[in-house]
């Protein structure tokens, strides 16, 4: 049980299904359905009306049921992680923060946090299934035929049937330390598909490291594992702890592990579906196109091949999938929940970012709004420099805009206010020119290089100015409480504060996420 919340946190995924049922979050299909295209094409739908999650129960081809949308929304997202209101992820973030620390407590008050914190982390820690689920079926490297699965083709000039919600698992060669990533898989033959993950990933490294020794990576790939695990393979918080830790401080309980049958990686106890192998390094086939997250087709680039041994699952297997496109998503969904365990984690590394935004029409980390409580000239530029270079997700984004703590963030109409009135372009641009960036940034000159703007939409101080700025129109609080006294007199109480134009920031997805709104 979460200690944060009231609400139970399974290990399992069919739990989440269940609790989503329950509360009239789930849609069983029994109509036949393809895996080429309609799937997502039904899904995306869906999605985009704010509707439930799919159970597919007839798959053409496939005797397995497919899962989709189970994060299509803030408060099923909140709700896989325990949680019944978005402002407790803040305090798991504060949790996190608390592992950055780099000073000793200070009093007592403190220590007591730090005591806590390292309660939960013997909590957190792994336990071993001796009667997995996952091995109720063992398919041997004979028998197994990869086109068995479900596996969608979400857009028309996509190369193949990938998966995309599994846990992709490798060990260091030399440290034997896990790395837990979420990368997408490509369908090379009835044995092999390939992984495409970036050269700074965990994966990419251990691959490397493999390559180095002339060893060949085991790799295991669990799928239909509880979200709650998939949020944690995908915060790259640099703390020193294993992704089942991190599980396992989300969930308040350690994570149920197994080990594989043919490889000697440890997987969830629970996963509907594991395929167990190993990649020789130096193996590459060709991987791509595919529709990614930025709205476009992806290039074509030579991916390690992985040889598959075994394939094990649970009894009448479901198998849990999801696809890329322009937001919304469901990733976009997952990097709102994300931005808010960030926060105070941000905080503490730069203590002068009071809150910061990551709209999710810029995919959640082209573009960030941060602000802070001015206290000497240059110190957005600081703050921007700062913010890029605070966590691995932040190398990536393009624009960062940099606002006075007066502002809101999350209200798009106040930031466009300020850099309309306190921004001269040929004052308050910074550039950074050819610095590392994402290869499926196709606006980019150079594939892989790319420029970075900071925008200065704060008040300017001291030589930052060279003239008197105009005072600030502000009413006096006599005035202000006066009209409060008066408003039902004056026939007005059926008029509320104006809200903001949901149209702009991805502001009332950020709203249900901020007050942990449930649907009626």
């Amino acid at each position: 049980m979460n200690l944060l919340s009231p609400v139970p946190a399974s290990r399992d995924m069919r739990d989440f299904i269940a609790l989503l049922e329950k509360r009239g979050q789930l849609k069983r299909i029994q109509a036949e359905v393809n895996t080429d295209q309609e799937i997502a094409a039904i899904s995306d739908r869906v999605l985009s009306l704010g509707g439930p999650a799919l159970l597919f129960e007839n798959v053409k081809g496939s005797k397995m049921p497919v899962a989709v949308n189970l994060l299509g929304t803030m408060e099923r997202v909140v709700w896989s992680m325990g949680l019944e209101k978005a402002e407790e992820l803040e305090k798991l973030g504060e949790k996190l923060a608390l592992l950055e620390q780099p000073r000793p407590p200070k009093g007592f008050k403190e220590t007591k946090k730090f005591a806590k914190v390292f309660w939960d982390l013997i909590k957190a820690r792994p336990d071993i299934d001796l009667l997995p689920p996952c091995h109720h079926k063992v398919i041997n490297e004979n028998a197994l035929n990869l086109n068995e699965l479900p596996l969608i083709r979400p857009w028309p000039k996509d190369a193949g049937g990938v998966i995309t919600l599994g846990l992709v698992i490798t060990k260091d060669p030399e440290t034997k330390v896990p790395n837990v990533g979420v990368y997408r898989l490509q369908l090379q033959s009835a044995k092999t598909m390939t992984v495409h993950w970036l050269s700074v990933r965990g994966g990419a490294r251990h691959l490397q490291k493999a390559a180095e020794l002339g060893r060949k990576l085991e790799v295991a790939v669990a799928i239909g594992v509880h979200p709650l695990l998939v949020m944690a393979a995908a915060t790259p918080i640099p703390v020193q702890l294993s992704e089942w830790l991190f599980a396992g401080l989300y969930a308040g309980e350690g994570v149920r592990l197994t080990k594989c049958k043919t490889i000697d990686l440890q997987i969830p106890s629970h996963s509907e579906v594991v395929l167990e192998g190993t990649i020789s390094p130096g193996e590459e086939l060709p991987d791509g196109p595919f529709g990614d997250h930025m709205g476009f087709y992806g290039g074509k680039e030579n991916s390690p091949l992985i040889r598959f041994h075994c394939m094990t699952h649970r009894k009448d297997p479901i198998f849990l999938t999801t696809f890329s496109g322009r937001p919304p998503k469901e990733e976009a969904m997952l990097a709102i929940a994300l931005n808010r365990i960030y926060t105070p984690i941000l905080r503490q590394q730069i203590p002068e970012i009071l809150d910061f935004f990551l709209p999710m029409e810029a995919l959640s980390y082209k573009l960030a709004v941060i602000s802070i409580k001015k206290a000497y000239p240059g110190q957005a530029k600081r703050a921007a420099m700062a913010f890029w270079s605070a966590l691995p997700q932040f190398t990536y984004t393009k624009f960062v805009i940099v606002v006075d703590s007066t502002i809101n963030v999350r209200d798009p109409r106040q930031v466009i206010w300020a850099i309309s009135s306190l921004v001269d372009p040929q004052r308050d641009l910074f550039l950074l020119e050819n610095t590392p960036f994402d290869t499926l940034d196709f606006a980019s000159e150079n594939i892989g290089l790319g420029g970075r703007m900071a925008i200065d939409a704060t008040t300017k101080i001291g030589p930052e100015k060279k003239h008197a700025w105009g005072e600030p129109l502000k009413r006096t609080e006599d005035i202000e409480e006066r009209v409060d006294a008066r408003w039902d007199e004056l026939g007005l109480n059926d008029l509320r504060k104006e809200e903001v134009d949901p149209t702009l920031f991805g502001y009332v997805m950020e709203e249900l996420l901020q007050k942990g709104t449930k649907r009626d």
